[in-house]
């Protein structure tokens, strides 16, 4: 990964890593090959078949799992995210479509909206570790949170060359680079629409390739769309699990178009139909934190307690205010509350 105004590790620390494990395995390559030169030896193993294997040891490689599992991505996204139906189904194909596909003509992008606290940071966290074994920590995946990386809108000029920069730097470094964009609904307008060429269907745009990247956008911007949709089903009688994508999807596109608080305001993004997913993810309900309760407390190595579950959910606020249907901030504070049990 490049340095740049933006911040991130270098290559350095990896090839420092890459170095130590040769120099660990120095006494070993020296009984096996003397009296042929050490020099040579260490030359054959560094341009030779071996290399790669051999630097992979001990340090992260791109790609490094090199085929993703789509029953561990399905397992994942079954275990730990909860009320998404549309997102799961959504995502699990078309992850695992793009990265088991050796010639894609686009890179992956997903618009993954909704409130606070309903998975789309869980689910990216999901997608990067089923893809790199270091998940959101790996060299290759690049988290941008709108305000702390772009926060001032006199200088979205220089945020858009520092970010075509970085992009296409990392890309260059790893074809499978993930790249994750945060808070999209507090981004500066125009800003993303500098990434567009590296969106489009482009086989190399300066002599790089970006089909096998994958970009994420998180937004709250359409959260009131999808909560109209669930709420007439409910009101209607309806399951949850009835609405499908189509109920929402070319609503909430528009929608996200049109907001003027929203960084894909009037985005080419959008208008030259780049981005291959709006994924909705609906208000969660009372059953829901109960579940990501469960969950947390089995993470934390307890004993599941229904009695502390009821009381946290039960602490919860929920909306609309006569009906009390879905919580206001999914389970994004019930891992706070749990920890006063």
């Amino acid at each position: 990964r490049r340095e740049n105004a933006l911040g991130g590790a270098g290559p350095g620390m990896k090839l420092g890593r890459a170095a130590l494990g040769l120099l660990l395995l120095a006494p070993l390559v020296v009984r096996a090959v003397e009296p042929i030169s050490l020099g040579l030896a260490l030359a054959g193993v560094l341009t030779g078949y071996i290399y790669p294997r051999l630097y992979c040891l001990f340090t992260e490689c791109c790609g490094q799992k090199r085929s993703l599992s789509r029953e561990a991505l399905q397992k994942d996204l079954d275990n730990k995210l909860f009320g998404q139906h549309l997102a799961k189904k959504i995502i699990l194909n078309a992850v695992s479509g793009f990265i088991n596909n050796p010639k894609p003509k686009k890179p992956l992008t997903l618009s993954l909206h909704g409130w606070t606290g309903t998975g789309k940071n869980f689910v990216s966290k999901i997608i990067a570790e089923n893809i790199y074994e270091g998940g959101l920590n790996s060299d290759y995946v690049h988290l941008f949170v709108a305000t702390l990386h772009f926060p001032h809108a006199s200088n979205i000029t220089l945020y858009k060359d520092q970010l075509q920069l970085w992009i296409r730097g990392n890309v260059s470094a790893c074809a499978r680079s993930i790249f994750i964009f945060d808070e999209m609904d507090k981004m500066h307008a125009g800003l993303i629409d500098a990434i567009k060429p590296f969106l489009d269907y482009y086989d190399l745009v300066d002599g790089v390739s970006y089909q096998k990247a994958i970009f994420m956008f998180l937004s709250n911007a359409g959260a009131e769309r999808i909560t109209d949709v669930a709420l007439d089903f409910w009101r209607n009688g309806k399951q949850r699990e009835e609405i499908k994508l189509k109920d929402i999807e070319h609503a909430l596109s528009v929608s996200v178009f049109n907001n003027k608080n929203s960084g894909f305001w009037h985005s080419s993004l959008i208008d030259r139909n780049l981005i291959d997913y709006f994924v909705p993810f609906l208000p969660l309900e009372y059953k829901h934190l109960k579940m990501c309760i469960r969950v947390e407390m089995q993470a934390r190595g307890y004993e599941i307690d229904e009695d502390i579950v009821s009381r946290v959910a039960d602490e919860m606020t929920f909306f609309p205010k006569e009906e009390r249907v879905f919580s206001d901030k999914g389970c994004k504070t019930v891992f706070t509350k749990l920890d006063y049990y």
